[in-house]
């Protein structure tokens, strides 16, 4: 059984009356382990300290319970996934396109925007668009990449060397994680 709020998946495990068997492995509410007892004695012990009574492994023989505020670690399980999430970085792939005649300072322009792009941790995907005659003749397409590769000054290195696709030569680069 999973519950799902605000975008967060949360395991819900069984809870007091829900627990199916008739000994469990009890740990108390300090981590402690009091060993095997009836269900019965461990519901009655969550009873008198006004808490709840976990199967935390029901696959376990006997299952393990344990003595716990259920919302209070409920509360403490959601903080912790969406404190993963927001630590968690998202690499996107960014493309970056432009024909086989282009001029330097327009190239320049490219290259600033891809250098952009892997100082914030994306991936680039650089592709050149070959028309008409221009796929007779690729070894420009190829000096072109090179030049722009140089361009970016060490801020990204090529994982995917430059290949056609099509009418598009394509090269892929990632940042560079050993600057210094």
């Amino acid at each position: 059984m999973q519950l799902y709020i605000g975008g967060i998946t949360i395991k819900d495990l069984r809870i007091n009356d829900e627990i199916r068997a008739d000994q469990v492995r009890l740990i108390d509410e300090n981590g402690n382990q009091v060993g095997i007892t009836s269900l019965r004695d461990a519901l009655d012990r969550a009873d008198e300290r006004r808490l709840d009574l976990v199967l935390m492994s029901p696959n376990a023989k006997p299952p393990v319970t344990r003595i716990m505020d259920y919302g209070k670690f409920k509360y403490d399980q959601e903080k912790k996934e969406k404190e993963n999430r927001k630590n968690q970085k998202n690499a996107q792939l960014k493309e970056t396109r432009f024909s086989l005649n282009i001029e330097d300072n327009d190239l320049q322009t490219k290259a600033n925007q891809s250098i952009k792009f892997l100082n914030n941790g994306d991936k680039v995907k650089v592709s050149i668009r070959f028309r008409g005659r221009e796929l007779g003749r690729k070894e420009p397409g190829y000096e072109l990449m090179d030049k722009f590769t140089q361009m970016l000054g060490g801020a990204g290195v090529v994982y995917k060397k430059p290949k056609m696709e099509g009418r598009s030569l394509v090269m892929f680069l990632e940042p560079n994680t050993d600057k210094e």
